[in-house]
């Protein structure tokens, strides 16, 4: 027996929107290891940088729906849930690895429970993370209550799957105007909890109680399905230097200071609900309709989107890393700051080797093992 692909080949990346994710996680490190000298959600450096969580969200909707939505006549479910568990939990599992090998030395003032966790319970916390699964707040072992607090970033990789499940299961079905009304009805949702809720951000959505649910679920559902109704919508904006233009559109979104500050939470609200509802879904237009026309800007997106998952997946033990020696060595923002640059440095640079000696091979072997079928 020989074996031919199952079904369409991987279609033409928009190498403009890859870039963007690559942007994007770099600017997510970056808030990352700023936010060690924040003193709350009030006084952010590079204030709203968590959201490229929810810029991320309007991009995997619209990739899913460009990569899938004329396939199912060709595919089931289970090959659909296939190929995404092959494309992203590869690195999840290597993530949790470096999050559990780095977990000791996190000790600190600012993780308090890290110093009496024994070493099979975080053994155990590390293999249920190998499963995407959340993890409840009494299985916690930093302090943090995240569900998964070997890797706190996978929160959002959760949900993701879950809006990938919805997807498959029933919106795929949708009409146009089903989804409209979907999507709308996400919007208002996500709406309500912004500007009249009890924070005035989207902050939040990495602990498995109520609350936390609350919010995961508000940022999912109108990002990612918004960002497939915008791929079925088709028209896209063509304009030159696109890539250029939404980076910097990026940049000044995430950099743009807390509105309203601690009185009137729902300026904050409105601005965030702006930027996701309609900014975002803006600026993925704008990316998908251009083109990149010089040798080194695509190679340079190209880079950028090779690393965007592996750098936002596999940093943060590194920043838990960074925090603990700032706490516990009481270092001062310039050269805490410039251990941050070092930190970003090495951030990609593990991104890069995951993916070339990891990612790269493991997916291909799985491609191979579970997306081949026998033909006589």
């Amino acid at each position: 027996m020989s074996k031919n692909p199952a079904y369409l080949e991987s279609k033409n990346h928009y190498e403009i929107l890859d870039g963007l994710r690559g942007v994007a996680s770099i600017l997510v490190v970056t808030f990352h290891v700023l936010e060690t000298y924040s003193g709350d959600r009030f006084h952010q450096i590079i204030n709203h940088g968590y959201l490229a969580v929810d810029f991320f969200f309007v991009l995997s909707g619209f990739v899913v729906a460009y990569a899938y939505d004329d396939r199912w006549g060709k595919m089931t479910q289970w090959d659909f849930y296939k190929r995404r568990l092959i494309r992203l939990q590869p690195m999840v599992i290597i993530g949790t690895i470096i999050g559990a090998i780095l977990f000791y030395f996190q000790a600190s003032g600012a993780f308090p429970l890290i110093a009496g966790t024994p070493l099979w319970k975080m053994l155990l916390v590390m293999a249920v993370g190998f499963t995407m699964l959340p993890l409840p707040i009494s299985m916690d072992i930093r302090g943090w209550q995240e569900m998964h607090p070997l890797n706190g970033p996978a929160w959002s990789l959760f949900f993701e799957y879950i809006a990938n499940i919805l997807y498959a299961v029933i919106i795929r079905k949708f009409s146009k105007t089903l989804l409209a009304i979907f999507v709308f009805l996400s919007a208002c949702f996500l709406v309500q909890y912004l500007v009249m809720g009890p924070q005035g951000d989207v902050i939040g959505g990495w602990a498995l109680d109520k609350t936390q649910l609350h919010v995961g679920f508000a940022r999912v559902l109108y990002p990612f399905f918004g960002g497939v109704l915008l791929c079925r919508m088709g028209k896209l904006i063509h304009i030159k230097g696109a890539f250029a233009i939404c980076s910097l559109l990026l940049i000044i979104i995430f950099s743009i200071p807390r509105l309203g500050g601690t009185k009137d939470l729902w300026m904050n609200g409105l601005y965030e609900s702006f930027c996701i509802i309609i900014l975002f879904p803006l600026i993925v237009y704008i990316g998908a309709g251009g083109t990149m026309t010089g040798k080194y800007s695509t190679k340079i997106c190209k880079f950028l989107g090779a690393i965007s998952y592996p750098l936002y997946i596999t940093h943060y033990p590194l920043i838990y890393l960074h925090m603990a020696w700032v706490v516990n060595n009481k270092i001062p923002m310039g050269p805490g700051l410039l251990a941050g640059v070092g930190l970003l440095i090495v951030s990609v640079a593990v991104a890069y080797a995951s993916l070339k000696f990891y990612d790269e091979p493991v997916r291909e072997w799985l491609k191979k093992r579970f997306l081949m079928k026998k033909a006589g």
